[in-house]
């Protein structure tokens, strides 16, 4: 069973297409381009947040980072869930992967946000701002 399963996959991968090795041209505007940039957008996103991840663990107890690993785990689903639902109106367009990619883009920053002020915020502290409390301050 498993020979044929890593069989299949390598099909899989053999038949993917080639613009998912293309590098980002932010001067061609097709839509196959601009699917490639969101994609790179979120590559970038999550390289910053496994980063942000990894600081973290490296701070906290064995406790605190079981608490962490359950919260991050839950939160991908989320991330993941939400990405789907929201994006479901372009589903088997062209525009959809690029949707996706900025679905998950923009979640992937809000959770990068999240992670990195923890450290810094004492708990009771009301001087500590949320990023929640950041972009009800950019909207005033």
């Amino acid at each position: 069973m498993r020979p044929l399963f890593l069989s299949a996959c390598l099909i899989l991968l053999g038949t993917a297409p080639v613009a998912w090795g293309q590098e980002c041209d932010r001067s061609d505007d097709s839509q196959s381009m601009m699917n490639i940039c969101a994609n790179a957008d979120f590559q970038t996103a999550d390289a910053k947040l496994n980063a942000a991840y990894k600081d973290l663990v490296g701070r906290n107890d064995e406790k605190a980072n079981k608490l962490l690993q359950t919260a991050q785990r839950a939160w991908i689903a989320f991330r993941d869930a939400e990405c789907a639902y929201s994006t479901a109106g372009s589903e088997g367009g062209s525009i959809h992967p690029m949707e996706v990619s900025q679905c998950l883009t923009e979640l992937t920053n809000e959770r990068t946000k999240q992670l990195t002020s923890a450290p810094n915020c004492q708990e009771g502290d009301p001087s500590c701002a949320s990023p929640d409390e950041d972009e009800d301050q950019d909207m005033q």
